[in-house]
């Protein structure tokens, strides 16, 4: 018997629901380093990134770039390939719970538009990478956070035209 509910276990469990997202960031201009966006989930309100379900024709990093202006009004310089992977169980109507897998691309934000889509519906701030990993509830999205600053900051510290760039 033990088997058989094993094995419908098995057969009703689903691979994840994919989503597409963006991590904004922005250099700081006085203290050096990255800053990163976060804002607040409509439903409850715990800090995240912008992230969205995939859209017909559009590739994913097209969809993350989307969801950064339609959530944040966030504008910039997307990257074509992700930097990364989290995955996290999305609480849907009725209270079922569905494992999602995040694709994550960095988004160098050069323009926050004053109007877009979700306006008012979320709270912003620029925090710091260390204080977007301690917001964030994703074990994963914690890591991605932390890897990247450390990766970003020393990409925006290292001389141009240096012996590893020739």
């Amino acid at each position: 018997m033990s088997r058989i509910a094993s094995d419908v276990q098995l057969m009703l469990r689903r691979p994840p629901r994919q989503q597409y997202a963006a991590l904004c960031y922005r250099p700081r201009k006085k203290q050096g380093g990255i800053e990163i966006l976060l804002l607040t989930s409509r439903d409850t309100g715990r800090w995240v990134i912008p992230k969205g379900w995939p859209m017909a024709g559009k590739k994913s990093h097209t969809v993350a770039e989307r969801e950064a202006w339609e959530e944040a009004g966030a504008r910039g310089k997307i990257s074509r390939d992700p930097i990364g992977y989290y995955s996290y169980a999305k609480g849907m109507e009725g209270g079922l719970k569905v494992a999602c897998r995040v694709q994550v691309h960095a988004l160098e934000v050069k323009e926050m538009t004053k109007d877009f889509p979700e306006k008012g519906m979320r709270r912003l701030e620029w925090v710091s990478p260390e204080e977007a990993a301690a917001r964030v509830r994703e074990p994963e999205l914690k890591v991605l956070l932390h890897a990247f600053a450390e990766k970003t900051a020393s990409a925006l510290t290292k001389p141009k035209n240096s012996v590893e760039d020739r």
